[in-house]
């Protein structure tokens, strides 16, 4: 498989380990110095930019016939354009705000766990995230999927609001607090909170090998397939 990748920092670099591990050629790194440039040539694009960057990127490898898998976070506001683009090129463009397979099956705890609390009103919800100081969304897409899969499983909830460390709510917006610190690759946690006891669950990503692997996993399993993708569908969820 030939991949061109859109993105040329740290997690990009991994990306191109795991996909010349995997036995795939890369024929394209993009980076601010050659921005726009098309994914000629390329089976698949993997999309690791910036949020300001990542819709045209994606424009960009829809136009070309390339399917796109897309790990950049904090453009959602424009899914229902990006959408309308993979069904007016009839493309393929798979996204996710974590590839991490640990991450992704976190997701399906957190949807399960919020089900069973909702009916104990005697609990109280709190999520927190903590990333590595040169991540420019806050908070971040991972934390924006737990609170709207909360949101989805739930009655007591609806959307989200940012939040202090420790903030904890009953019903309304999922609170969520984030934390820039040093190099930590990320770590996530949903807290149920009573005055008896507390239910917490947490993933702690410990380099960037997992979401690298995810990303070019996932570009394996778009590569020739049109339509609008997450890592549900990879995973057969």
């Amino acid at each position: 498989m030939k991949v061109a990748l859109y993105g040329f920092g740290k997690m990009g670099r991994a990306i191109a380990e795991v996909c010349a591990a995997r036995g795939h050629e890369v024929v394209l790194t993009v980076d601010r110095s050659n921005a726009g440039t098309p994914p000629t040539g390329a089976d698949v694009a993997i999309e690791f930019s910036e949020p300001a960057t990542a819709v045209a990127n994606m424009r960009l490898c829809l136009e070309h016939g390339v399917p796109v898998v897309v790990g950049t976070t904090g453009w959602y506001d424009h899914l229902p354009e990006v959408k309308s683009l993979v069904g007016e090129h009839r493309g393929g463009l798979l996204w996710a705000s974590n590839f991490s397979i640990g991450v992704n099956l976190f997701f399906r705890l957190n949807r399960q766990l919020a089900a069973l609390m909702d009916p104990h009103p005697a609990y109280r919800l709190h999520v927190d995230e903590v990333h590595h100081v040169h991540k420019l969304d806050a908070p971040s897409g991972t934390a924006l999927s737990l609170a709207r899969d909360i949101d989805l499983a739930t009655k007591r909830f609806t959307g989200w609001r940012k939040a202090e460390a420790g903030e904890q709510a009953v019903e309304g917006a999922v609170p969520i607090a984030s934390e820039r610190t040093g190099e930590v690759p990320g770590k996530h946690s949903v807290s149920w909170t009573s005055d008896e006891d507390r239910l917490i669950i947490t993933h702690e990503a410990f380099g960037r090998q997992g979401f690298a692997t995810g990303a070019v996993v996932a570009a394996e399993w778009l590569a020739g397939r049109t339509g609008l993708y997450t890592m549900d569908d990879v995973l057969g969820g």
